[in-house]
């Protein structure tokens, strides 16, 4: 059995890979913006450990939710899910590009860690004047969380630290209209979060439905996830471990 904490979980592909998770017999503890939808993931997500709230746009509260989770002990392994869309660019910033940089680095380390990126990264750029504003795009914030995927592997060498691209699926994120598998958004991080398949217990890679795949080359340049890191620091006043 393992345990895992996913954040973003009260709707979503976060909701639904808590559910395939707990029907595989893990325990799951579920994360929800705030006390009001934290009650609802927990009605609709039969089974779940508990729930922890903490809104991602306040950097305080993502600091508390690492003190929350930590107080639980310590997860086998944790998704880093939640993110938004269409927001505003201060928004993207601080959920997309900092909470996860600012969970990894104060939540006890667990043996896997998976990052929602997307196929939009492809078009992304680190801008590091950006990170002074607050104004980056959502293609930006996506190649942020594969350059912090990347980092951590290199960095974290007893971790297994991967990216999933969940492609273009019907949430309240994708819309209606998305023309992905909803299935397929949400099985690859499962499987990396609890498989033992050797494909599985990899490091450094990005994912699309289960098979590495090519990615924007700019998250590999060592020196740029350095900066990275640096400007991550210096928004948060968080330092990487």
């Amino acid at each position: 059995m393992t345990k895992i904490f996913i954040t973003g979980s009260a709707d979503g592909l976060g909701q639904l890979a808590a559910k395939a998770l707990i029907a595989q017999g893990h325990q799951v503890v579920l994360h929800a913006r705030n006390e009001t939808r934290g009650r609802q993931a927990m009605d609709q997500v039969r089974g779940a450990e508990g729930v922890v709230t903490a809104d991602l746009a306040i950097i305080d509260e993502t600091k508390e939710l690492a003190a929350k989770v930590n107080a639980l002990g310590t997860f086998d392994a944790v998704i880093h899910n939640a993110g938004v869309y269409q927001d505003s660019a201060e928004h993207i910033f601080v959920v997309n590009t900092l909470a996860p940089y600012i969970l990894t680095c104060l939540l006890q380390r667990p043996e896997r860690l998976i990052y929602l990126s997307s196929g939009m990264h492809m078009q992304g750029h680190f801008r590091p004047e950006s990170f002074k504003t607050g104004r980056i795009s959502y293609s930006d914030s996506k190649l942020h969380v594969l350059m912090l995927t990347k980092a951590v592997a290199r960095r974290w060498t007893d971790v297994y630290s991967n990216a999933v691209d969940p492609g273009w699926v019907p949430t309240k994120m994708g819309g209606k209209g998305a023309p992905d598998d909803l299935k397929k958004g949400y099985e690859t991080q499962v499987w990396l979060a609890a498989s033992n398949d050797a494909a599985a217990k990899v490091s450094g890679k990005y994912f699309h439905r289960q098979k590495v795949t090519h990615h924007n080359p700019e998250a590999d340049d060592v020196s740029v996830q350095e900066r990275f890191l640096i400007l991550c620091e210096e928004a948060t006043g968080v330092s990487f471990p």
